[in-house]
């Protein structure tokens, strides 16, 4: 919403090419980033989930707390520089895609290891 705000608020034109849509609920959000070529972000939660779908990600900022998605994901981190966004865009559309894997212990199971530590240190705490 702030950025169909801003670009409203400045009289930008929008490529016909591109649609913006208002938010999405999460799962459908989901299904719109698994069937895409790219996604474009600053958003920290979006580079996880562009990795884990095997998505190219580009995330416009400076720099991430999540660097695993660059590291072994498919994160570009571009900065705010627009002819570096600008190439790494070309060159995805071109073919140059970051062969990325999904980053040990992202499997979903995070909840029973966590019972188990949890658990561990109970079961000490009382012996």
């Amino acid at each position: 919403p702030r950025t169909k705000k801003t670009l409203k608020m400045i009289n930008e034109k929008i490529s016909n090419d591109i649609t913006i849509v208002d938010p999405l609920p999460y799962h459908q959000f989901l299904g719109l980033m698994s069937q895409a070529k790219l996604v474009m972000t600053d958003s920290g939660g979006v580079q996880e989930e562009t990795t884990f779908l095997g998505v190219q990600c580009i995330t416009l900022r400076e720099n991430t707390e999540r660097p695993i998605t660059i590291d072994l994901g498919t994160n570009h981190l571009s900065g705010t520089d627009n002819d570096k966004i600008f190439k790494i865009f070309e060159n995805i559309l071109h073919g140059d895609l970051k062969n990325g894997k999904i980053p040990p212990k992202w499997d979903g199971c995070a909840g029973k290891r966590i019972a188990k530590i949890v658990d561990n240190y109970l079961s000490e705490k009382l012996t």
